[in-house]
């Protein structure tokens, strides 16, 4: 595959949309939702927890672009619990609006979990680029220090992270001009708190306790492969369980692109999780 064969975002998005099956509210603001893919039948179903990339960026994306990945999962009987919150680019947004949002919006899945008949014990999160970031924060909160506005006695257990290009490191983020990101949305996601972001970026917080699978096109141009590389090491070095997957000749888009090779391996190692959290 050449470069210029890699799937572009338009390559996605002008595909035909399927429609989740309810939006939830968690908050007064437009983006304060969560979208529900739910199977049918009576379940209890599985259930992914999915985070949106965009570099923390509301006018990158918003959960939306999560849509087809979820309904592939709903047809392979697996209810997504598709959230959003307000990026750094929104009022609210930033520190600490962007991850007071993607707590509470976790969190209310174990409200909702009965009354939609989905089974936290098969539970695992997913998140996509920034949204890999996320995901492992959320999965990280229980080692958040008290002193920090984040902390939060009682967060929602997560045993496993899927993440797909994810960015977990937010220190080397800032100091990589290559990552599609850039440096300067660091400091608008973390605020005037220095590196190495204690409470924000996921190596200060190692070990978090849950299997990590990381997901990762040896030829993406958003999240430059080395990201994923370190960021195992360092996980596995703290002794969390941390394991790299890599996706030859595959970019970004791939990763969320329901009948590439890169998501069909992602949506395996998805099954593989939540049948082993059982």
């Amino acid at each position: 595959m050449l470069m210029t064969d890699y799937l572009t975002w338009p390559d996605l998005t002008a595909r035909p949309r399927a429609m989740p099956d309810a939006t939830i509210a968690y908050g007064a603001d437009p983006l304060q939702r969560i979208d529900l893919w739910r199977p049918a039948g009576d379940g209890p179903h599985p259930v992914v927890l999915m985070v949106h990339g965009g570099c923390w960026q509301t006018g990158i994306a918003d959960r939306r672009l999560m849509d087809w990945v979820a309904a592939d999962l709903r047809d392979h009987g697996v209810a997504v619990w598709n959230i959003d919150y307000r990026g750094v680019d929104r009022d609210g947004g930033g520190y600490p609006g962007t991850f007071r949002d993607a707590a509470a919006s976790a969190d209310r899945l174990r409200v909702a979990a009965d009354a939609q008949c989905l089974d936290l014990a098969r539970m695992v999160a997913v998140g996509h680029s920034a949204g890999g970031h996320l995901a492992l924060w959320l999965a990280a909160r229980h080692r958040l220090p008290a002193a920090s506005p984040l902390h939060d006695p009682d967060p929602l257990a997560i045993r496993h992270v899927v993440v797909l290009g994810g960015l977990p490191d937010l220190e080397a983020v800032a100091a990589s001009p290559d990552n599609g990101c850039g440096t300067d949305v660091i400091a608008r996601l973390v605020g005037d708190r220095p590196a190495p972001f204690a409470d924000t970026s996921i190596p200060p917080l190692l070990p978090i306790g849950a299997i990590q699978t990381i997901v990762a096109g040896r030829e993406d141009r958003i999240v430059p492969y080395r990201m994923a590389t370190d960021y195992v090491a360092r996980a596995t070095a703290a002794g969390d369980a941390a394991q790299l997957h890599t996706v030859p000749d595959t970019g970004h888009v791939e990763l969320i692109a329901p009948g590439t090779p890169a998501w069909t391996l992602a949506r395996t190692l998805i099954l593989a999780a939540l049948e082993s959290t059982t």
